[in-house]
């Protein structure tokens, strides 16, 4: 009860303030209606808002369903698109039951965005006209078509209100940054004030008398039942992908409870049919009003659901109000929300990601066709760069030496690739001494047979081939008649020595054979951020004290890499108390935490730890190194549990890392953390350890 009136409630009224503006102006563009945005805002706040799996999400009308929208409204009229609404919202209560919530992410991203892009595009281009003064064309083309001669045309008023809406748009968040005062209403509010203060003979907003009177209650639609099909899917699909898309983006905006998909489906879809049945736009979940609730404060759904209150209140109260509103002023809103949907920060993700063809492809498709057409031109092109990727290797050519040639094959070799691969091999010079080096994801039997093929003649002729395989056994496997079985492991660089034993290592020890596989394999991959910790320095983020025992590889068994631990390894994992004199591992900690101000020190014990076996057998001799060396352990070893006797070797470590100064006061000021860990060697497994049990639980459960 106290988030409700401290942090709810003030989020709701912001949410408000942004949904009266944007409802209008959606309901405008879509040529519903505006009382239908408005219903729809009230259903999205009231019916998603109680039901929603995404409790921090606002429903309401979206700008990404406008161009759909439009068009159902232009085929079927409006009470036939308010039972294609209502149906859709049936459809999407399916979806949620049949439990295909995470199956409507499967959609690539990139087809998503160019999506929303093209329609923000369209919006754009359609409010326009209306900024003009004039009225919006049936499709993106017709509305670029007409464009110029729009322009061309006299609408000074409705220019002038627009130019100032969409200046407020743009320049309020620079100079404001409360959420208490968005943009939007800002925009819109000034704009009317100025309308009315000068009094311009502007198109405004028309709202029946008695709004509840002025309802339009659905009607099926006097069309064929493919057709209406077509519009009813359309309508759930997309409305489900971009509440599942806002979603996701709002769990990355809090703490809380994580959507739960399938429930958030069926709230949507709840809310779509109670919106249709009630003559409202299709609801999804907005990411621009999720975004303002949770930067506001909220912290329950019951922010969604006030901010639906708010909504029908105003409808009811306050409709004079707001008939005074300039339509050119929310059409210059819808201009800047539509923009806006061309992110280019997307942009630059998906150029990165080489994703950019299937971005432009759906967009341009969403702009020159129609939606659906333009997320099927989207798939394709995402389906054919799909494909070429997994088809492609690169091949790459070096002269090492005079007559000596070194040739990359990096990737996928396949059939749809063998004429290529072919012909790159057959074009090196007779008679040389070649390495071909296979860096394989996958290899099949016609790439095979085409490198087969070439080796045998390319000898033949006098030349000389090694083949060298890198991350995998894919060739040598082939070779012996086993090219359908799966992958053999890990890449070599990540196995033991011993797994090399089956190649030609030109008489090299293990030690040099691996350092020559880091530089030409590993080195290259690291290079660039072994580079930038030279320039920048270490920065680790724990010290992880383990055992020097060989089997046990820090790295390997925490997912870490290079910069993220500052190790120290000895014979059992030992600490010696301050003080004693082994300052080797006291200075280290000195050093990790006053230096380089680690977070986390971690001890980890590990199965099968000899120095343990050594202190349960009764210790080495106290006059070797090895016996004073496990004195300083300070462990008491009782009973025959291995177990639990490395368990509490950890626990003993920990408590003697609390006698070092440093690390008493960086614990006392909550800076630095302690931490006990058992690896299993042969579950290969990692377990925590309760310090004050010493026992250890699975890490998962921890």
């Amino acid at each position: 009860m106290p988030d409700l009136f401290r942090r709810d409630l003030p989020a709701s009224v912001v949410v408000f303030l942004i949904a009266v503006p944007l409802s209008l102006g959606i309901a405008a563009a879509s040529g519903a209606p505006l009382m239908a945005g408005l219903i729809a805002a009230v259903a999205g706040g009231l019916v998603a808002g109680a039901l929603s799996g995404a409790p921090l999400q606002v429903s309401g009308p979206a700008a990404g369903l406008t161009v759909i929208v439009a068009g159902v409204v232009a085929d079927f009229g409006w009470a036939g698109t308010a039972a294609v609404v209502a149906m859709a919202g049936l459809v999407q209560i399916g979806l949620g039951a049949a439990r295909l919530g995470r199956a409507a992410l499967a959609l690539s991203p990139a087809v998503v965005h160019g999506m929303l892009a093209g329609i923000g595009v369209v919006i754009a281009l359609s409010q326009l006209h209306v900024v003009l003064g004039g009225r919006p064309q049936s499709s993106g083309v017709a509305n670029l078509r007409d464009l110029p001669a729009q322009i061309l045309g006299s609408h000074t008023p409705s220019l002038l209100i627009g130019l100032l809406a969409g200046a407020i748009m743009l320049v309020w968040p620079r100079l404001v940054r409360t959420s208490l005062l968005p943009a939007a209403l800002i925009a819109v509010v000034a704009s009317t004030v100025t309308a009315m203060a000068a009094g311009l003979d502007v198109a405004r907003v028309d709202l029946p008398d008695d709004p509840l009177d002025a309802i339009v209650f659905p009607r099926w639609p006097s069309a064929p039942v493919a057709a209406i099909a077509v519009a009813v899917i359309t309508i759930a699909l997309v409305a489900s992908v971009e509440s599942l898309l806002s979603a996701v983006a709002v769990d990355k905006l809090h703490d809380g409870k994580r959507a739960r998909f399938n429930k958030e489906l069926v709230a949507q879809g709840a809310a779509n049919s109670v919106s249709g049945m009630l003559g409202g736009l299709p609801v999804t979940g907005v990411i621009v009003r999720s975004s303002a609730n949770v930067a506001a404060g909220a912290r329950t759904r019951a922010s969604a659901i006030l901010h639906g209150v708010w909504m029908a209140v105003f409808v009811l109260l306050c409709a004079g109000l707001m008939e005074q509103i300039p339509l050119a002023a929310l059409a210059a809103v819808l201009v800047v929300v539509g923009l806006r949907l061309v992110d280019l920060g997307q942009i630059r993700e998906y150029v990165r990601h080489r994703e950019l063809p299937t971005y432009l492809a759906t967009a341009a498709g969403v702009i020159l066709l129609d939606l659906l057409s333009g997320v099927a031109l989207g798939m394709a092109v995402a389906a054919l760069s799909m494909l070429w990727r997994v088809a492609r290797c690169d091949i790459r050519r070096t002269e090492t030496t005079p007559g000596h040639w070194l040739v990359n094959i990096t990737g996928t070799a396949c059939f749809v690739g063998s004429a290529r691969l072919a012909r790159e091999l057959q074009s090196l010079p007779e008679a040389s001494s070649v390495e071909v080096e296979l860096h394989l994801d996958y290899l099949d039997h016609g790439a095979f047979q085409a490198i087969r093929d070439w080796r045998e003649a390319y000898e033949r002729s006098g030349g000389r081939v090694a083949v060298r395989e890198v991350h995998d056994s894919w060739f040598h496997r082939a070779t012996a008649g086993r090219l359908g079985s799966a992958r053999s492991g890990p890449p070599r660089f990540l196995g033991s020595w011993s797994r090399w034993q089956a190649y030609d290592r030109g008489g090299q020890d293990a030690m040099t054979a691996g350092i020559d596989e880091f530089e030409r394999s590993v080195a290259p991959l690291v290079r660039p951020h072994l580079a930038g910790l030279a320039r920048a320095g270490q920065q680790p983020e724990q010290l992880f004290i383990t055992c020097a025992d060989s089997r046990v590889v820090p790295n390997l068994i925490t997912g870490s890499g290079p910069g993220d631990l500052f190790c120290v390894r000895n014979v059992g994992n030992i600490v010696p108390p301050f003080g004693v004199p082994h300052d080797s591992v006291g200075a280290a900690i000195e050093y990790a935490v006053d230096v380089l101000g680690v977070s986390v020190i971690t001890v980890c014990g590990h199965s099968g730890c000899g120095a343990v076996r050594a202190m349960m057998s009764g210790g080495a001799p106290r006059d070797s190194s090895l016996g004073r060396w496990l004195s300083t352990s300070d462990t008491a070893i009782a009973g025959d549990d291995e177990e639990r006797c490395i368990a509490d070797n950890v626990v003993q470590q920990l408590t003697n890392l609390r006698t070092y100064p440093s690390v008493r006061t960086a614990l006392s000021e909550n800076r630095l953390r302690l931490a006990g860990l058992y690896f299993d060697l042969a579950e290969t497994r990692m377990y925590t350890v309760d310090e004050d049990h010493g026992l250890h639980r699975p890490i998962a459960a921890a």
